[in-house]
């Protein structure tokens, strides 16, 4: 059976010395057996022991876990729990920044496309940018509530065209219009707009919303806090306005 010492454990594996010495007091990595002179030596097991601490280390497992993995009977079981939480975690960071990289690269491409772009306008794609994803799922209820609507009113008008049959058309207004109405509510309810002038946060009359001229993201209304009459950004409205 082969010996080692620290330094060669530490070449073996591609850490530092330190490292070695530093897994020893945390009592992961205990050498069988000291020298004469008190340096300590360590067999194949050991570095069999140390190759598998380096390969958790790599996946950002930390050292309390190893050490529990290590103490266990059959580690394989732990370590494959382990290895799926990290899994979980590392998707969830790359999300994370995947989501910053798009921020980013629709903040580059307003400044580069906006010649009266400022730290103002800085602080509304901000805002725009945190409320993204509610607003998504705002305006994936009104898509599906829509759907819905179509759905009801062309099958029944081709039911009353095709058989001659109106009750069914007649029954399904008593459903599409509550649900367009509580649809509408619903949408003036949870957004606001972002005035591209004074770039204050403001909240339409359903009036203006309704017959106004409007884009995916804006709509052309007057801010009620300016008196600027143009398109305006769509976004999410406070939480104190939702309640």
């Amino acid at each position: 059976m082969s010996k080692y010492t620290t330094g060669e454990m530490a070449k073996l594996c591609g850490v530092s010395v330190r490292t070695v010495q530093y897994y020893d007091t945390r009592g992961i990595l205990v050498p069988g057996e000291l020298s004469e002179g008190g340096r300590r030596i360590y067999s194949d097991d050991d570095l069999q022991k140390l190759k598998i601490i380096c390969f958790l280390r790599e996946l950002g497992i930390s050292i309390e876990n190893i050490g529990e993995i290590l103490r266990e009977e059959e580690p394989q079981n732990l370590i494959a729990i382990l290895i799926e939480q990290q899994e979980q975690t590392l998707n969830y960071e790359i999300e994370e920044r995947r989501q910053k990289l798009g921020s980013l690269r629709e903040l580059s491409r307003i400044v580069k496309s906006d010649e009266n772009f400022s730290v103002k306008s800085i602080g509304d794609v901000a805002y725009q940018m945190k409320n993204k994803n509610k607003l998504k799922k705002v305006r994936s209820t009104i898509l599906i509530a829509g759907i819905i609507i179509d759905i009801i009113e062309i099958a029944t008008i081709v039911l009353w065209i095709a058989k001659g049959i109106w009750l069914p058309f007649v029954l399904g207004l008593c459903v599409i219009v509550p649900l367009g109405i509580w649809a509408f509510l619903y949408y003036m309810k949870m957004v606001a707009y972002i005035c591209p002038k004074c770039h204050e946060v403001f909240k339409p009359t359903k009036k203006a919303v309704l017959f106004a001229r409007h884009t995916p993201n804006t709509r052309r209304l007057q801010c009620t806090c300016c008196g600027y009459k143009g398109y305006c950004v769509e976004t999410l409205a406070s939480d104190e306005e939702i309640k």
